[in-house]
């Protein structure tokens, strides 16, 4: 963890980012991986994410969502863990959907980020 958050504040110095938001993807097969992320402030305000074992159904997308989700729960005033949390939520349930695009509720990934972790997608 320490690796992760050393690269974070380089690419702040070095870049002027206020923020920096890496994923952690562990491929256990082709259609299975760990998947989590960090958000890092500065030292005092960083934040890993949970850790997801999905089954994936579709990658193509999964970034999109993550840096969708990463928006959508900056601009609604989350703080770094519950911001990460959500992004990687997003994430997640998209790569249990065919296509290029996230289909899911705001309210499916509160309740995943929340700690529903059955990842049922309520339709």
């Amino acid at each position: 963890t320490e690796g992760y958050k050393s690269v974070a504040r380089q690419l702040k110095e070095k870049f002027g980012f206020k923020k920096v938001a890496i994923t952690l993807r562990t491929s256990i097969n082709a259609n299975r991986n760990l998947w989590q992320a960090l958000l890092y402030c500065d030292d005092k305000d960083f934040a890993f994410s949970k850790q997801y074992d999905m089954q994936i159904v579709d990658r193509v997308g999964g970034g999109d969502s993550f840096g969708g989700g990463l928006i959508h729960s900056q601009l609604k005033g989350m703080n770094t863990q519950d911001s990460i949390n959500w992004a990687v939520a997003a994430s997640c349930l998209k790569h249990s959907i065919i296509g290029d695009y996230n289909m899911v509720s705001e309210d499916e990934v509160n309740k995943l980020a929340g700690g529903d972790g059955s990842g049922r997608i309520q339709r």
